[in-house]
Formats: C-alpha cells, sequence, structure tokens
C-alpha cells in the first residue's frame, strides 16, 4: 500500500521541481519567444512577393497554353 503513495509523492516532487525550473527559465528572459511587429510585417511581405510571383507565373502559363 505504501508503494503506490511513494510514487505518486515522487512524481509530484518531479512535476514541480521541472514546473518551477520553467518558471525560472522564463524569468530569467522575459522576452524570449516573443514576435515582434518588424517580424510580422516581413512575414507578410514574403507571404505578399511570393503569392505575386506565382500568380504571375500562373498568368504566364496560361496564355502560353491559349497560343497552341
Amino acid at each position: 500500500m505504501h508503494y503506490p503513495l511513494l510514487m505518486l509523492h515522487l512524481l509530484g516532487l518531479r512535476l514541480t521541481d521541472q514546473f518551477r525550473q520553467a518558471l525560472d527559465a522564463k524569468a530569467e528572459d522575459a522576452e524570449r519567444g516573443s514576435v515582434t511587429i518588424e517580424q510580422v510585417a516581413w512575414a507578410a511581405a514574403v507571404i505578399a512577393i511570393v503569392a505575386i510571383a506565382v500568380a504571375a507565373i500562373k498568368a504566364y502559363v496560361t496564355s502560353q497554353v491559349g497560343r497552341l
């Protein structure tokens, strides 16, 4: 009867320790993993450029197929 209780207690201690380590790591570098507006703007610009390129290629191919 003591073994399952002991295992549950040790599991709780391990989870508590991991949780505290995660909180300490987050407190050390508060801006770690944050996305800035500049990064979002660059991503949007790249997506727009790719979309324009795909549309241009698709229009060119469609016009060439029409000539056949």
